[in-house]
């Protein structure tokens, strides 16, 4: 591609982003992440990608939405990481599985399935989709220490929302109610969009990811006649990606120092 002076996408130039960054999916979440900086600044909006970036224990750090999906996260991971960016954390929505999983709880992925088509053009389907040990375990910490109701385990990802929530009508509905019975019987906790190809690019680029989610809903919980009541504030979540980030940045300090 031919150079620019600001990164294609994001729109986003060098000294403009931090090294530790938070992606949440959509666009208007990012006001509210960078709220919890200290001195936020509106760094660019174009498409899907809204960036924020202020600083964390005096550490600089970014917020930039992704949209939905793995290419349009990929591409967001790509261009921080070719201004310097080394540390990502999604902060996001899912739908549970596992009938423990309550609308308003916290997951944590420790993996991810990888149903979906752009980690697929950076590792084989062989290679795992899994989170950077530092970041989980900083966002485990972090659940753990803000009293959340948490879970950590395994996560679905797709490429097609209605083709998991109107799988009947598809074409292909044979595959996909298989295998949504055999993520159920694996264990799989939830499902969600973007931490396969979000884990797999961060591999290639040799940067840190892990993720974290607030749980809108549990389609599982609906069939089994389970009380439940759909859930729209991520705060909690949130939290425990910006405590996470924090504690990164102390982690690292002391490795260093």
């Amino acid at each position: 591609m031919i150079e620019h002076e600001k990164q294609f996408h994001i729109q986003c130039a060098a000294g403009e982003v931090g090294g530790y960054c938070i992606l949440p999916g959509d666009p208007g979440r990012c006001e509210q992440i960078a709220a919890l900086f200290e001195q936020p600044v509106h760094v660019a909006q174009n498409r899907e990608f809204n960036t924020y970036t202020g600083t964390l224990l005096g550490e600089r750090v970014t917020v930039t939405s992704t949209g939905i999906g793995g290419p349009s996260a990929a591409i967001a991971m790509e261009e921080l990481c070719a201004l310097g960016a080394h540390t990502f954390i999604r902060v996001g929505t899912c739908g549970g599985i596992a009938l423990e999983v309550q609308s308003g709880d916290v997951v944590i992925a420790t993996g991810a399935v990888r149903q979906e088509g752009a980690s697929r053009e950076y590792a084989p389907i062989e290679y795992p989709a899994v989170p950077h040990y530092a970041v989980l375990s900083a966002l485990a910490d972090s659940a753990e220490a803000l009293r959340k109701r948490w879970h950590a385990g395994v996560v679905q990802c797709k490429d097609s929302f209605y083709g998991q929530h109107s799988p009947d009508r598809m074409p292909v509905s044979y595959e996909l109610e298989q295998k949504w019975q055999a993520w159920k019987r694996l264990g799989v906790l939830a499902s969600e969009m973007e931490s396969a190809a979000l884990f797999t690019v961060a591999a290639a680029l040799n940067v840190r990811c892990g993720s974290v989610f607030h749980v809108i809903w549990n389609q599982e919980r609906n069939a089994a006649g389970l009380d439940q009541e759909e859930s729209h504030d991520t705060s909690a979540s949130i939290e425990v990606g910006v405590e996470a980030l924090k504690l990164l940045i102390r982690r690292d300090r002391a490795l260093k120092g």
